[in-house]
């Protein structure tokens, strides 16, 4: 499905901790008065930790940005093998203390900020919430993860066969490789998110799981232990489709937006703290 042109579309890079990252950020149009503050959302695209770019997110970017009037920023993190873990999570990182800092220039309410991501993408972004709990006590307003891949140990991956999942336990294993060459990275919070102990201060969050994918169950025992942590947690399971599909599947789409908006006039800026990145 093709997301009428209703964006302005930059390409750019920001500053990392190892080099440029690009980046392509979504200005909505129409409907928004001179001078408002928008939200912003931040993606990462999937890929698997080891493939993917801006445009594998340029759907889900487009379709943000239009019918949620918030500013898009997709993010292209470093690459495993090359660059394994934790070049992406610092990049992740990086790009949020840009936007920070760039507030003004963007147009952006520093207090309604988004995280996104699916597969890879969506380990990123709730890693990404747990580094700026971490190191800022500042939370996002959401984060959203579309079948994010949560644990390396794959204790919980499902059988692929019987669910015709078009993801299989021998790409997840290749990919992990890949992306943790270290062992004991695995257990490691911000590369396994399964994993952590400390949930409690995380953002709201709206996971979606695709019923044909192997994965889903491992994203649901997430949703359920932030949850267990008093996370505001919605979670949506999406029958007959599969993994890769789910990311531009327009029904999760769409409640995407209806989340994000929900989110965000839940907010009141002022009355926040300020968020006070500082580099890594």
């Amino acid at each position: 499905m093709e997301v009428e042109q209703a964006s302005t579309v930059t390409n750019f890079t920001v500053p990392g901790p190892i080099g440029a990252i690009p980046v392509r950020l979504y200005q909505p149009q129409g409907r928004v008065k001179t001078g408002d503050l928008q939200a912003l959302v931040l993606y990462f695209h999937g890929g698997g930790f080891v493939s993917g770019g801006l445009d594998d997110a340029d759907l889900q970017a487009r379709y943000i940005a239009q019918y949620s009037r918030a500013v898009v920023l997709s993010v292209a993190y470093a690459l495993a093998p090359a660059k394994p873990f934790p070049a992406a999570p610092e990049d992740a990182y990086a790009a949020a203390c840009w936007a920070v800092k760039n507030a003004g220039m963007l147009h952006i309410d520093p207090h309604q900020i988004a995280v996104a991501g699916d597969d890879a993408g969506g380990n990123l972004a709730a890693s990404l919430t747990m580094i700026t709990r971490d190191r800022c006590s500042a939370p996002f307003a959401a984060q959203v993860l579309i079948s994010p891949m949560l644990d390396p140990s794959m204790t919980l991956l499902g059988d692929a066969k019987r669910l015709n999942s078009d993801m299989t336990a021998e790409a997840c294993a290749l990919r992990y490789r890949q992306y943790l060459p270290q062992t004991m990275q695995r257990l490691h919070p911000y590369a396994a998110p399964l994993e952590a102990s400390r949930l409690a201060g995380l953002p709201p969050a709206f996971i979606a799981t695709a019923g044909c994918d192997v994965l889903h169950t491992e994203a649901e025992k997430y949703a359920a232990s932030l949850i267990h942590a008093g996370v505001h947690t919605q979670v949506a399971r999406f029958a007959g489709i599969t993994h890769d599909a789910l990311r531009s599947h327009i029904p999760l789409l769409k409640e995407i937006v209806e989340f994000l908006r929900r989110r965000f006039s839940a907010i009141a800026g002022p009355s926040n703290p300020a968020f006070q990145f500082q580099p890594a």
